[in-house]
């Protein structure tokens, strides 16, 4: 039996009783809610959630569990020459969506930004025969072994000829974006890049909830990696969060903004 933490989505396999614990809840870069650790049976919270799909473009879908669920991130499928890739990952696989991922051809492989949308990825890859591809460096936060699991190490993974997985690191040691080559490019960022809500800057942080902020030096890094690449649009973590034209240079802009401000409260 599979179990689902409320608060991040990550799944435990069980037997007679769910854990007491969430190891990814329990890190400094996530929390456990005021009344405790929850969780749910993963079949009674595919009865009860769904998920709807957005169209962005011929050749690029999200998906996003509703109601909301956990972390409420967004997953993406890449429709490429060679194969479907699935970005980042969300606990709910319903039927629908098995059928409808099946209908565009299965999926090619599952690369995932950092341990917090790791969710049911070993499910997702059972269901569509689809190797899961994941930074060495997170291996510790897998909680559920799978054959389908590959840890890379290095800074760059090739998927195909146009996409690549690049390791920027901050938000984790493993921490990564997928790039996509295709007309002025595409970065898919999880949130190691956090798109913010106007869609004009984005920023960086070690913890989102807890509001601890990244060093200097690991975001000037983070933005000498990202201009290595070619890219104009960046979509994020969350749904309406994406930045569709000269995302290159919001992402260099929102850096030095960033290094700034840490300069000015003393952080050298």
């Amino acid at each position: 039996m599979i179990a689902l933490c409320k608060t991040c989505g990550t799944s435990y396999e069980i037997t007679d009783t769910h854990p007491v614990h969430c190891n990814i809840c329990e890190d400094e870069r996530q929390y456990i809610p005021i009344t405790g650790q929850e969780w749910v049976d993963f079949d009674a919270h595919c009865a009860s959630h769904t998920n709807k799909w957005k169209q962005h473009d011929s050749s690029l879908l999200s998906i996003l569990t509703v109601p909301d669920f956990a972390i409420d991130q967004r997953a993406f499928i890449l429709r490429t020459p060679e194969g479907n890739i699935l970005w980042d990952c969300i606990a709910t696989l319903d039927e629908a969506t098995k059928m409808l991922i099946t209908t565009l051809g299965g999926l090619k492989a599952i690369a995932i930004s950092h341990p917090h949308y790791y969710t049911t990825m070993q499910d997702w890859a059972e269901e569509f025969n689809a190797p899961i591809y994941l930074h060495a460096s997170d291996r510790k936060w897998v909680m559920r072994d799978s054959p389908w699991i590959t840890f890379w190490e290095g800074d760059t993974l090739e998927l195909t000829r146009d996409v690549s997985v690049i390791r920027l690191g901050g938000h984790f040691a493993g921490g990564c974006v997928l790039h996509w080559a295709r007309d002025e490019g595409v970065v898919l960022s999880g949130d190691i890049v956090q798109v913010t809500p106007g869609a004009q800057t984005v920023s960086f942080m070690w913890s989102y909830p807890n509001l601890l902020p990244l060093p200097a030096a690991t975001v000037s890094d983070i933005i000498q990696r990202l201009s290595k690449v070619k890219f104009k649009k960046l979509y994020g973590a969350f749904e309406g969060r994406d930045i569709t034209e000269n995302a290159d240079d919001i992402v260099r802009r929102s850096g030095e903004k960033y290094i700034s401000c840490l300069r000015q409260t003393g952080e050298k």
